[in-house]
Parts: C-alpha cells; structure tokens; sequence
C-alpha cells in the first residue's frame, strides 16, 4: 500500500502573527473578510491596516490598485481561500500588470469558514499555486512550516517580484479579535496614514 504524505497545516493565528512581526513599517495590509480580519487585528492594529468587512472577493482586486498607486512601499493582501475563489479572475489582471510591491497570502484551510465550514474547492482539487502561475504569476510558494515565515517576510520587504503564497492552516477557531466596523473611521485612518486627506 502506498502512503501519500499530507503537508502539515498550520495555526493560522501564530502565522498570521508571526509575519506581520516582520513586515516592514511602511507596509500595507488588506484583510480579506473573517478570519483574516480577526488574526491581523489580533496581532497589533495599525492604521495602514483595511480591514474588509462584507467585501467579499475585494482583498485582491483592492490591494492591486493600492500597489499600483503606491509603488514605493510593499502591499499585502491577506485572505482566505473562500474569499480569494470568489474572485479568482483577478489573478489575470494581477498577472498581466504585476506590480513587484504586491504580494498575496491566502489562508488555506480547505473550506469556507464564515458559512459553516463546507469544503472549498482546494479542499476538492483546485491547486492555488497552479491556478496563480497559470495567470502569469511566477513567484509562488506553498507554505507549510513557520520557518517559511522569514523568507517570505524577506520577499515582500525587497519588493522584487509580485508574490504569492499559498498558506496551507488547520481549521482550529481561535477567539475573535473584532477590528472596529465603522467603515468610514477604517478609511479615514487608512488614508491618513498614507497622507491623503478624508471625505
């Protein structure tokens, strides 16, 4: 009989943790919807932090256009797998335009966690990293031991290439860590923080 080893799955919160610790300050978070938003809230809220709520599909598209419009510091989305599938087809833009400050970083647990844990589809056969350089995206990495967290860390701070991990966490649940709903406060933080005026 033959055996196939499954890669080990990581807790996510610790990850997430762990990488934010080594982003450079000047760097810029988007948080896809969930648990994405509840992990970079709980490891230290910083107003170049957009947390998404609701947006469902946003966190991509939304860190392109942030990356294209600041070039000169590194962008980073951090999303879930469900998320991330409901707007797969901003790969192809990404991959057409791919601005070196971007990096993406999907939280893969193999299902959609904010509707009751059904099996996404990388828990049915879609292979993200596949998915990400069949778009043009050639920097990839499939993540599955914390000590991938320096390189990674080391690969957005250069800014060098569009980047994109795939994050491969268990389905544990740890405590919410709520960042504030008031969406307009979000924004206007946000665009402080980057020297923009509010409306």
């Amino acid at each position: 009989m033959t055996t196939v080893d499954t890669p080990a799955r990581l807790d996510r919160r610790r990850f997430v943790a762990d990488l934010i610790s080594r982003l450079p300050e000047d760097a810029l978070v988007v948080t896809g919807l969930g648990s994405p938003s509840y992990d970079v809230f709980a490891a230290g809220d910083r107003p170049t932090n957009f947390y998404l709520w609701g947006a469902m599909g946003a966190a991509a598209p939304l860190a392109l256009g942030l990356a294209l419009a600041q070039p000169d510091r590194p962008v980073v989305a951090i999303t879930g797998d469900g998320e991330h599938l409901m707007s797969i087809g901003t790969l192809a833009t990404i991959g057409a335009q791919l601005p070196p400050n971007l990096s993406l970083v999907v939280l893969d647990n193999a299902h959609f966690g904010e509707t009751g844990m059904q099996p996404s589809h990388t828990g049915l056969g879609t292979d993200l990293i596949a998915v990400a350089r069949g778009f043009g995206i050639r920097d990839t990495e499939r993540i599955t031991d914390l000590a991938q967290v320096d390189g990674l860390a080391t690969r957005i701070t250069a800014r060098a290439a569009t980047t994109y991990a795939q994050v491969l966490i268990d389905t544990s649940e740890p405590p919410r860590a709520l960042p504030p709903r008031d969406g307009v406060a979000n924004k206007n933080a946000f665009r402080a923080a980057l020297g923009l005026g509010t409306f």
